[in-house]
């Protein structure tokens, strides 16, 4: 068995996600120095009062947090990119495993009774065969011993992909888009909405503007990137 790896490896060695070098035994998606070139957010009140700031005026969130800068062809991308198209759901609990990290050492989502995914579709779903955020939500689920509630919240048309429409467009076309099939299973609770990317707040402000129909819920935001870039 062993001997048939260790082909393997010769003819079809791991890549570096970012920069395609060839890994080391002990190095996973990220070569030793791209993943210190990660893009993670130095978490501060400054950097929350930001982000909160998309939100301003829109809808009321308890507390947010983000886990990596996204840019163009970096780092963040290149995994949330295979996270997302190429099924590779070990960059899911290597992304989960650090938000789990960093949330627990920040003592944030002390209170949060179930984490929620943003849905795709149901044709999305269809062809792709998974949601990416799910494989996070798991992860978090399992480190965090909070219920992972996948379903309860559905996305309910199909639009053009949000990142190819304008920053005003996004935000017309955003909403009402959600809907809850069973209201009951939120009703009072503390719930974490889960995504990848914060470009706009558009489709989690649109979730979350589903979600306040619910009674005394509240609403904390986890994704695994920002980016400035609407």
């Amino acid at each position: 068995m062993k001997l048939i790896k260790d082909l393997l490896s010769i003819f079809f060695p791991d890549l570096c996600i970012n920069c395609y070098s060839r890994l080391l035994e002990k190095e996973n998606h990220l070569c030793t120095i791209c993943l210190n070139d990660l893009p993670v957010i130095v978490f501060n009140d400054v950097i929350k009062k930001m982000l909160k700031s998309i939100f301003y005026g829109k809808i009321p969130i308890e507390d947010i947090y983000s886990f990596m800068y996204f840019t163009k062809n970096g780092i963040t991308q290149k995994l949330i990119h295979g996270l997302k198209y190429k099924n590779q759901e070990n960059i899911g609990e290597f992304i989960g495993r650090r938000i789990c990290y960093e949330i627990t050492k920040l003592q944030i989502f002390k209170n949060i009774d179930a984490i929620v995914p943003v849905p795709l579709h149901k044709s999305k779903l269809k062809k792709r065969g998974y949601n990416q955020v799910d494989y996070l939500g798991n992860i978090l689920s399992v480190h965090l011993n909070i219920p992972f509630m996948s379903g309860v919240l559905e996305r309910e048309s199909k639009s053009k992909t949000q990142t190819r429409k304008q920053r005003f467009e996004r935000f017309s076309n955003s909403g009402r888009k959600f809907f809850i099939p069973n209201i009951e299973y939120l009703e009072n609770k503390h719930i974490l909405l889960l995504d990848d990317v914060i470009t706009t707040g558009g489709t989690l402000i649109s979730c979350s503007e589903e979600l306040l129909k619910v009674k005394n819920i509240k609403i904390s935001i986890c994704t695994i990137a920002y980016t400035e870039k609407g």
